[in-house]
């Protein structure tokens, strides 16, 4: 794939027609140039991503949302991070793939979209076989997402709001509830529901985060209905208990607590009203998100 998708970027809903090549700098502040903050295995993501051996983790640098309580908010906010080339990218994933990785779980990598196909065609060649999962805030545009098609083979999106103005507040960003819907059954259309192997490891599908926020236990309702009633219900749901008050949420009134174990009860329960397939945490084990010790410097 051409590079040149950044000489005028409009790989997100923002739109913001700025030269990365040029090195202007857009929302996401990414320039042609990929930046990570992490590549390693993972050992905390969902039972069937993880497994014993773990992910193959990378977290790249930059974010088009900017969530009051992100907790990753040195990358995704601070930019925090490395520089590297294309060829490096893919030796990474060999990397991974030669400790044993059950997958490469890219996370927030959509403004490099053009390089992560480059960097996953130079790994194949090179003989790269597990599943490549792209982990997303789920605020995406669907002509960006068809240029992944036969790249990706897990989908991982969030699905965090139903309303907008709460979108908007939360996470500074416009449409979100419609960028999100459409961008996850563009997703659907692409890989289907879940596949496992032996071991109960994903190969192939469509699984949908939704991080449960205290105080909004409507708009986790709605988002998992228009789930129920919108996708197949054979797709996976992984809801999140992980919750806690980060970066700025401290000085938010709404969210400024952890989620409570009714407010937690309530949407569990919905979730089994629902008939819905996937994972909910254990609220009690989950008071704190793990944090990456990570390296890179500005």
């Amino acid at each position: 794939m051409s590079l040149k998708v950044l000489e005028k970027c409009t790989l997100c809903p923002h739109e913001c027609n700025i030269n990365r090549i040029n090195k202007e700098i857009g929302y996401c502040r990414a320039t042609d140039k990929i930046k990570i903050a992490l590549a390693n295995l993972h050992y905390f993501e969902e039972p069937c991503i993880s497994g014993e051996n773990g992910s193959g983790t990378i977290f790249f640098s930059g974010c088009n949302m900017s969530c009051k309580f992100c907790q990753n908010y040195k990358i995704s906010q601070e930019h925090l991070g490395k520089e590297i080339e294309i060829d490096e990218l893919a030796n990474e994933f060999l990397r991974l793939q030669n400790e044993n990785a059950n997958n490469i779980n890219l996370v927030t990598g959509f403004m490099y979209i053009a390089q992560i196909i480059e960097a996953i065609k130079i790994a194949r060649s090179k003989g790269l076989k597990i599943p490549i999962i792209y982990n997303s805030s789920g605020y995406e545009k669907i002509e960006s997402l068809k240029l992944l098609q036969g790249f990706v083979d897990v989908y991982l999106p969030d699905f965090k709001y139903f309303d907008n103005d709460v979108a908007k507040n939360l996470s500074g960003i416009s449409k979100y509830k419609e960028y999100a819907q459409n961008a996850i059954k563009e997703m659907y259309k692409q890989v289907g529901t879940p596949q496992f192997d032996e071991n109960g490891i994903i190969k192939k599908g469509l699984i949908i985060r939704h991080l449960v926020l205290p105080n909004y236990i409507e708009n986790s309702k709605n988002v998992l209905k228009w789930i129920s009633e919108n996708i197949d219900k054979n797709v996976y749901v992984s809801i999140m208990a992980q919750y806690f008050p980060s970066y700025k949420a401290m000085q938010t009134n709404d969210i400024n607590r952890k989620l409570s174990i009714d407010e937690y009860n309530e949407i569990e329960q919905y979730v089994f009203d629902l008939n819905l397939n996937g994972y909910m945490q254990e609220l009690e084990e989950n008071e704190e998100q793990y944090v990456p010790d990570f390296e890179g410097k500005e």
